[in-house]
């Protein structure tokens, strides 16, 4: 029987994207949303405590284990921002009736502010990478979370490319694939992606330490 397993997100793409990369594992991936839970703050400044408190609020929440990834775009010319707060960089939007379409003008809000903040700059003050930061706990209190880095280098373009991802993906170019990452399909992205970079180290872990 598959061990149920809640993420801490409601971002539906996401969601696919992690629910590929656990395939081999007797894991069910379960939506907070599906389960009414809400979404946790994220006070901190690193992505590795946001995504411990996400993890933690999403197990409480549930009674059982969970897994938050907190990720983000981090371009060195801007001393690591966007950063943690990659998910509202261009300011809050008003909430739409539809979640997706609300996530849709976010992102493209965030964008528009990075291409304003990088506007006019050279290639080399366009060097950026996409980071995830992996936290599963079996419970609120596990002694023990899981914990994998994964980062993915590439440069920001000067205009959005391809129609594919989410977030910052149009903006973000990788020279090894030659492509946006809004270009690649769905398996080479999840191939190369920081999320694929990070679970490779989750994927031992969650073997060796929780026996799956």
């Amino acid at each position: 029987m598959a061990m149920r397993l809640v993420l801490a997100s409601n971002n539906a793409k996401k969601l696919a994207e992690l629910q590929s990369l656990l395939a081999g594992f007797a894991l069910e991936l379960v939506p907070q949303g599906a389960l009414g839970i809400t979404e946790a703050d994220e006070p901190h400044g690193t992505f590795i405590e946001n995504a411990l408190v996400k993890a933690r609020h999403a197990a409480a929440a549930c009674g059982g284990a969970a897994l938050a990834d907190d990720s983000g775009v981090c371009v060195d010319a801007l001393g690591g921002a966007p950063g943690v707060i990659s998910a509202h960089y261009g300011g809050l939007v008003e909430p739409l009736p539809d979640r997706e379409a609300t996530r849709r003008l976010q992102d493209a809000r965030n964008n528009e502010r990075l291409l304003g903040e990088l506007q006019g700059r050279a290639d080399e003050a366009r060097r950026a990478f996409f980071l995830s930061t992996l936290v599963a706990v079996r419970h609120a209190a596990d002694p023990q979370p899981l914990v994998a880095v994964g980062r993915w280098p590439g440069r920001i373009l000067a205009a959005p490319r391809g129609g594919g991802g989410f977030g910052y993906d149009p903006l973000m170019f990788i020279p090894e694939l030659g492509h946006s990452v809004a270009e690649l399909d769905a398996d080479t992205k999840n191939r190369h992606s920081h999320r694929a970079r990070a679970f490779v180290q989750l994927q031992a872990q969650l073997r060796e330490v929780w026996g799956l």
